[in-house]
């Protein structure tokens, strides 16, 4: 006798259809997002910095493992400071995150903690640096001498942004790293915080251009100084505002009589490094 196959493989698949009518119609609907708790609607809770990137190498058996960025690429005064961080994996502060995302009184806090329980490292690329090479050749040879300068050459670095440094360990580029890697985001306080504390030093060596208040950005009120009182040493001639304010001073030398250098240039060449 011959069996009729169809019956119970359509019979099959009704009852598969039922199953699944009947899981969809008791699965609840997605919820929409609701936003973090203290956060108002539409505010998206940002993660912060870990350790874990860190820790995946330490388990490999790769250590020093290094942060590096840097501070004060877009202002039309001062230096670029870069900062390079170890952390200490038994003493990873609380609270580490982006410079730009944490407030002067938090940054300062976390700079001291940070220069207390890991190893830093700092080096500046000066205005006559940044003029000869441009920003961003200045930027990235001063994170590379913060890389060099640690106590300690790491055995792997991981850099804020697009490019890789020419270290003698391995560099690995992060884009937007000071906000995913507790180590670049380390370097990124330290960076900031030790620029900021130049550029009030310069507010007392120049006066009148507001460096305290600015730290050397384009706002208007700095733009103004400029065009009251004329470029100094410590700013970058070929950034635009401020070569515009040099063609409309005629007769007078790139820097002004009697100066040779910066407030941050050593004998032999501009810029220096340094641990903390």
């Amino acid at each position: 006798m011959i069996r009729d196959t169809k019956k119970p493989a359509k019979a099959a698949a009704a009852r598969a259809s039922k199953v699944v009518a009947k899981a969809a119609a008791g699965k609840p609907r997605a919820a929409k997002s609701a936003p973090a708790k203290g956060l108002g609607k539409g505010v998206i809770a940002v993660a912060p910095p870990s350790f874990r990137r860190e820790r995946t190498l330490i388990k490999r058996g790769i250590w020093p493992v290094a942060g590096c960025d840097e501070a004060g690429r877009g202002p039309l005064a001062g230096p670029v400071v870069a900062a390079a961080v170890v952390l200490d994996p038994k003493r990873v502060p609380k609270g580490l995150d982006d410079s730009k995302r944490l407030t002067a009184e938090k940054r300062e806090e976390l700079f001291e903690e940070i220069c207390a329980t890991a190893q830093v490292a700092v080096a500046y690329a000066s205005p006559e640096r940044i003029n000869r090479d441009n920003i961003l050749r200045a930027s990235l040879w001063a994170l590379t001498r913060a890389v060099h300068a640690l106590p300690d050459l790491p055995q792997h670095v991981f850099v804020d942004g697009r490019d890789r440094l020419a270290t003698r360990c391995e560099s690995e580029a992060v884009i937007g790293g000071d906000g995913l890697i507790a180590s670049i985001a380390a370097a990124s306080i330290i960076a900031k915080v030790s620029r900021d504390r130049l550029m009030c030093r310069l507010a007392q060596e120049c006066p009148g251009y507001g460096f305290e208040q600015h730290k050397g950005y384009g706002v208007p009120e700095h733009l103004a100084a400029l065009a009251r009182l004329g470029p100094t040493v410590h700013h970058r001639r070929f950034f635009a505002p401020v070569a515009a304010a040099w063609q409309k001073i005629e007769g007078v030398p790139a820097a002004p009589s009697g100066v040779t250098g910066d407030l941050f240039e050593p004998a032999p060449e501009p810029g220096i490094a340094a641990t903390l």
